[in-house]
């Protein structure tokens, strides 16, 4: 089963896999700060999904703000069990389910360049490199397979080397983040603000998240 999650502006948001049904909790976690409303189409290839576990699968997609949820599905059992539960659910041929699928794959950008305020609740999640011209606030996620660049103040969570790349990092023109992440290492943000004029960047060394100057050294 493949899950889109787009906003109402219709931008691409994010596409995952969900596997197990009966185990889906970690899988809407990561979605649970979002307050902005958001679009969900479930796309089910032959695969009989029961009322059930739509039950399960709605009420996670409830706590994460969804006001449009539909099913495109080519089992018939499936499909009753959407209407059951009063979703929108389209029965189509498998080959159109791809196509559909290809689409949204295809619009997934690696890098992503956000002009603007990322305001509290807000998430943006890039493929690649994530360059955000702009302030980063308290309460705002933002996340990058590669590098996260901030041309502003970084305030919220920063997560960059998502698919565990350690040498990701994280720069900003103001680094004040809650949270810093790189892989699978975890820093909570300083105390105090910093005191400095110039960029910063955090990266790992041994296993440690640390901030450093951001020097840019020009080629000659």
């Amino acid at each position: 089963m493949e899950i889109v999650l787009k906003n109402t502006k219709s931008k691409y948001f994010e596409i995952f896999t969900l596997s197990d049904l009966d185990n889906i909790h970690d899988s809407f976690k990561r979605f649970s700060s979002i307050k902005e409303p958001l679009d969900a189409e479930i796309f089910a290839v032959n695969e009989l999904i029961s009322s059930h576990q739509l039950s399960k699968l709605k009420n996670h997609f409830d706590k994460i703000n969804i006001c449009f949820l539909c099913i495109y599905s080519n089992n018939r059992e499936t499909i009753i069990s959407g209407k059951s539960l009063k979703i929108d659910s389209a029965f189509i041929k498998e080959q159109e389910i791809k196509n559909k699928l290809l689409i949204f794959n295809s619009e997934k950008k690696d890098d992503i360049l956000h002009k603007g305020t990322v305001r509290s609740g807000e998430r943006i999640s890039s493929n690649g490199n994530l360059c955000i011209i702009g302030d980063v606030n308290p309460g705002a996620i933002v996340s990058a397979k590669k590098n996260i660049y901030v041309w502003g103040k970084l305030l919220g969570i920063a997560f960059a080397g998502k698919s565990g790349n350690k040498n990701a990092s994280i720069a900003s023109l103001y680094l004040n983040p809650l949270q810093l992440r790189i892989a699978d290492v975890i820093a909570i943000g300083p105390k105090d603000k910093p005191k400095n004029c110039y960029p910063e960047i955090a990266v790992i060394d041994k296993q440690t998240i640390i901030i450093k100057p951001h020097i840019i050294e020009s080629k000659n």
